[in-house]
C-alpha cells in the first residue's frame, strides 16, 4: 500500500505532461503532490517544505535536472533531509546512468515507458523513503544524545581523572567555600613541557600512556581531599584548600616539583624523565570576587616562567584581580 502522505514534488516544463504525471499518482493513492514548471520554481517549493520524492524532467531550459539535484542535494545536506530524485529522459545508454548517478540521481524513467514505469518506481521510491528518513532521525537523535553526554561528561577518558569541566565546578565551590567561610585557596597548573613533541615522535597511544603514569603520580603525592583533574593532553591542575594564605607558597609544593621533574616514569618505550612547570595562584576571601577561569587564565600566564626558570611560578590574587 502506498503512503499518502508521501510527499512528491513533479517538475517539468510541459505543463501537459506534468498534468498527467500528477493525475496518474493521484490515482494510486497520493494525495500530497505539488507541481512546478521549472528547477527555480522547484527550489522555491523545497525552501518552503521539502519533499520526498522529485520527479523532474532532465532537459529543462536554464536549469537541467542535473543542475537541479546538485541544488536539492545541497538544500538536503542542510535541512539534514534526503530527497529521492527520480529524472524523467529519453536519454538511453550506459554513459547516461553513470553520469545521472555522479551526480546524486536515484533512479530514472525513460520517457517511452512512463506509462507503465511511474507508479512502480515511485512505489520503490516510497519504500526506501520510510527507511531513509528514519535513519536519518534515529541519527539525528544519536548525535544529539552523543551532544548531551558531552556537555554532562566530568571525566577525562584517558587518565580517569575529572576533566576541565568537573574543575571549574570545584573551583566554584571552593570560591563559595572561601567566601562563607574563610580559608585560601591555593591552584596549580601543571605543564608537561614536551607532551607535543613526544606524540610527534612516539604517537598518541605513547602519550596516552604517560599521561595516565603522570596521573596515578599526582594521586600519590596530593592529599585525599585535594581536586586533581587533567585539563588536555598537555595539562593537569590541582586545587588545594588550605588554613592559610601563608601556607599557598612555592616551598609547600616542593615534593610535588620534584616528584615529577626528578623521577623517571616507566613506559612501554622505557624510562622517561619529564620536564613539568608549575604555575601556582594562591588567594583568600580578600581577592574575591573572582571566577574560576579568572584562576586559570592567571596560571596559564604564569606556566612559561615555570618552563623556564624550573621552579614553581606563584602569583597571589588581591582585590579586584
Amino acid at each position: 500500500m502506498p503512503n499518502p502522505h508521501l510527499s512528491i514534488l513533479v517538475v517539468d516544463d510541459a505543463k501537459f505532461s506534468s498534468t498527467m504525471i500528477g493525475r496518474a499518482l493521484t490515482n494510486a493513492g497520493y494525495q500530497d503532490v505539488r507541481s512546478a514548471s521549472s528547477a527555480k520554481e522547484a527550489l522555491a517549493l523545497l525552501e518552503q517544505r521539502p519533499a520526498n520524492v522529485l520527479l523532474a524532467d532532465w532537459l529543462m531550459p536554464e536549469m537541467d535536472g542535473l543542475e537541479l539535484t546538485s541544488r536539492v542535494r545541497q538544500l538536503d545536506e542542510v535541512a539534514r533531509h534526503y530527497t529521492y530524485i527520480i529524472l524523467l529522459t529519453g536519454k538511453e545508454g550506459e554513459n547516461v546512468l553513470h553520469e545521472a548517478f555522479d551526480r546524486g540521481v536515484d533512479d530514472f524513467i525513460n520517457k517511452a515507458v512512463m506509462n507503465e514505469q511511474l507508479v512502480p518506481r515511485v512505489y520503490a521510491a516510497d519504500r526506501l523513503c520510510s527507511t531513509l528518513q528514519q535513519l536519518i532521525q534515529q541519527n539525528t537523535l544519536l548525535t544529539q544524545n552523543i551532544a548531551g553526554l558531552e556537555q554532562r561528561n566530568l571525566v577525562d577518558p584517558v587518565t580517569g581523572l575529572g576533566n576541565q569541566r568537573y574543575l571549574m565546578q570545584k573551583l566554584g565551590d571552593c570560591l563559595r567555600q572561601i567566601d562563607s567561610r574563610g580559608g585560601a585557596l591555593c591552584f596549580l597548573l601543571i605543564g608537561l613541557q614536551d607532551a607535543q613533541l613526544l606524540r610527534q615522535q612516539h604517537g598518541e597511544a605513547y602519550l596516552s600512556e604517560l599521561r595516565t603514569s603522570v596521573a596515578h603520580r599526582l594521586q600519590q603525592l596530593m592529599r585525599p581531599l585535594d581536586v586533581l583533574a587533567s585539563l588536555d593532553e598537555q595539562h593537569f591542575a590541582v586545587a588545594a584548600m588550605l588554613e592559610d594564605l601563608q601556607e599557598c607558597s612555592p616551598s609547600s609544593f616542593k615534593r610535588l616539583h620534584e616528584g615529577l621533574n626528578l623521577k623517571a616514569f616507566k613506559t612501554s618505550e622505557g624510562f622517561i624523565t619529564l620536564k613539568a612547570g608549575i604555575a601556582l595562584v594562591g588567594l583568600d576571601a580578600k581577592a574575591l570576587p573572582v571566577k574560576p577561569e579568572t584562576l586559570l587564565e592567571h596560571a596559564r600566564r604564569r606556566l612559561p616562567e615555570a618552563y623556564s626558570s624550573g621552579r614553581v611560578a606563584a602569583e597571589r590574587l588581591t582585590g579586584g584581580a
